[in-house]
């Protein structure tokens, strides 16, 4: 191929996977516990388990964005060699990275004149960015141009269906995205908010889920009303720690689908989602309502 796909570590794809597609996947950065690591997709600086574990002890963490010079060397790495750059990036809707990305690219472009450097907001994160990167992974495995590729997922985003349910409200009083009180009082009736996103890319509350049964039902429902052709579609099933709840609702839905893989959710969105969240993503109706 005359040019790479990249995307960065945000996708959460299986590592495995993203190596199997050819896909470059650039580290972002965390912090927890007064460290910072890289998160890469085999999370080699530290595993999963023990990232959710210090959260669950109460230790706080945040997330940078990928800065200016880092881009600079990941994409001129590639300039050099004469190819020509698709880079998935995680979405404007959520991060500032987007725009630090389009500094650089327009740097290079000076530098490197007769070289395509394309920049795609797939509207997502975590595993919905990941559904998007798999499935232009599997199109740019098939020989798509560069332009071609770009078109296929600016369309295909339009339509990836992206439900989230949280599950740990104490780190979301720990961002201030909810007060103690309301903590406090969702966790006593076991009240869970059910999230989508929007078209650009930002979290919506759609509603709110009482009690564990309430969340696979609610999943089953939403594939059923939004999902396409869903006897062809490989979907995608998202956890942060919370390998049961995703073995359960994998069996719910396998009579739906082609084929299920399950993503596991790095420190990149963990940090704000924290342990126990699921996610749902598939090709569809894009319906934000409950």
């Amino acid at each position: 191929m005359d040019y790479v796909l990249l995307t960065d570590a945000s996708c959460d794809l299986p590592d495995n996977l993203a190596k199997e597609l050819n896909i470059y996947v650039l580290p972002m950065e965390y912090q927890i516990d007064g460290k910072s690591y890289n998160y890469y997709l085999d999370a080699r600086e530290m595993s999963l388990n023990e990232f959710y574990d210090k959260l669950r002890q109460g230790m706080y963490a945040t997330t940078s964005q990928i800065n200016y010079d880092s881009y600079m060397n990941y994409f001129e790495e590639y300039l050099k060699q004469g190819k020509d750059i698709l880079y998935i990036c995680i979405s404007l809707g959520l991060s500032g990275s987007y725009n630090t990305c389009k500094i650089a690219i327009d740097d290079l472009q000076k530098k490197y004149p007769d070289r395509k450097i394309y920049i795609v907001d797939p509207c997502s994160d975590s595993a919905g960015q990941g559904l998007v990167v798999y499935n232009a992974g599997i199109k740019y495995n098939e020989g798509l141009s560069i332009d071609e590729l770009r078109d296929f997922i600016e369309e295909y985003k339009k339509k990836c269906c992206h439900w989230f349910v949280i599950d740990d409200l104490d780190i979301l009083k720990r961002g201030g995205r909810i007060s103690a009180a309301t903590a406090t009082f969702g966790k006593a009736l076991q009240i869970k908010p059910l999230i989508s996103v929007d078209e650009t890319g930002k979290l919506i509350n759609v509603g709110k889920l009482r009690g564990t049964n309430k969340i696979y039902d609610e999943f089953v429902k939403k594939i059923k009303r939004d999902g396409e052709n869903l006897q062809n579609q490989t979907i995608f099933i998202a956890h942060a720690d919370n390998p049961d709840g995703a073995e359960k609702l994998k069996e719910m839905i396998k009579p739906l689908v082609k084929d299920i893989i399950i993503c596991k959710i790095g420190p990149v969105i963990g940090a704000h989602v924290g342990p126990g969240m699921l996610a749902l993503l598939f090709y569809g109706n894009r319906n934000i309502t409950m």
